[in-house]
């Protein structure tokens, strides 16, 4: 399995594709040409771990095998950043840890995730320099939920109650100068919303990649229940790192990154499409590669104790 000094000399590489352009390889490169047939990207596959492809694509035989060669991971979305397509290049055959995830029937890990998240949306909002008194009242708030969603007591009802109402105190609190309404995670309503969904997309992906690494069957979770083509598990290890993208957005927004002309609106939804896309992506892909030792270490540590039987308050936390 890949060492944790392996996977910092890994590579993320986003692509957002025109008109004319294609795929080569060269020397165990891969290499993008534009229409005109000049080099506009060179990388090594070796470095690779996930290479995310915006805009249209044939998919030849020579870029699977590669993945598979390299072990890298190949996302696949639309112009608009929606994901449509993925080729992972995950470890196989790990039957004693996709029997214990088949087994395993508690709460105890996902309440242990809820509690990570939560508490890393206080340690964000905390961040704020003058706080208003709902931002106060809404850091205490979510320091009793984190508490409180650990109760043994509680079942999947509970524990997703728990972190509904966290993240209605949180997210009105964080964009209390926007005009925030809700959350409406695909509706798009605005440009706030559109924006979460594509950092949150990006980050899904790069968790889903580890996760597969170790051979986890991403579509069995620990708390998110179980839905056809939904990978669950990835769901669930995405909750303690959801505080990087919002971070990173925030700052972006009060340092007037985001433009409302950037975006299209079609039938009320927002949309950002292709090369308006790019300065977003690279705000998100920071954020989270600036931390992705940890994330790796996490990921990491959760396999080793899951394998273990470990109780969720042993599991590890990502601390924001």
């Amino acid at each position: 399995m890949m060492s944790r000094k392996d996977f910092i000399e890994k590579q993320f590489i986003f692509v957002f594709l025109n008109e004319g352009e294609k795929f080569s390889f060269k020397n165990d490169n891969i290499v993008i040409r534009d229409k005109e047939n000049k080099i506009k990207h060179q990388s090594s596959c070796y470095l690779l771990f996930a290479l995310f492809i915006a805009g249209h694509l044939s998919v030849t035989s020579g870029l699977l095998q590669r993945a598979r060669r390299f072990g890298f991971s190949i996302v696949l979305l639309t112009h608009s950043l929606k994901t449509y397509g993925i080729f992972s290049a995950g470890a196989e055959g790990n039957v004693l840890l996709r029997k214990r995830q088949y087994d395993y029937n508690r709460w105890d890990i996902g309440a242990t995730l809820i509690s990570n998240k939560i508490i890393n949306q206080s340690s964000v909002l905390k961040k704020i320099r003058k706080k208003p008194e709902e931002v106060k009242k809404a850091i205490a708030l979510l320091d009793g939920y984190a508490e409180a969603v650990l109760d043994e007591k509680w079942g999947l009802n509970e524990i997703m109650g728990i972190e509904g109402s966290a993240s209605r105190v949180y997210f009105s609190a964080l964009f209390y100068h926007y005009e925030w309404k809700s959350r409406m995670p695909r509706v798009k309503p605005d440009m706030i919303n559109a924006l979460l969904d594509i950092g949150y997309s990006i980050l899904f992906n790069i968790i889903n990649a580890l996760l597969e690494v170790y051979g986890f069957d991403t579509y069995a979770g620990v708390l998110h229940r179980q839905f056809f083509q939904r990978k669950s598990l990835t769901c669930d290890l995405v909750e303690p790192f959801r505080c990087l993208i919002d971070d990173a957005l925030i700052k972006a927004l009060n340092l007037g990154q985001c433009r409302e002309e950037d975006f299209s609106v079609i039938q009320n939804r927002y949309f950002l499409f292709g090369k308006k896309s790019a300065p977003y992506v690279q705000i998100f892909l920071k954020s989270i590669l600036d931390r992705k030792n940890e994330i790796f270490i996490f990921i990491r540590s959760y396999y080793r104790l899951f394998m273990k039987g470990s109780k969720g308050k042993d599991f590890p936390f990502f601390w924001f």
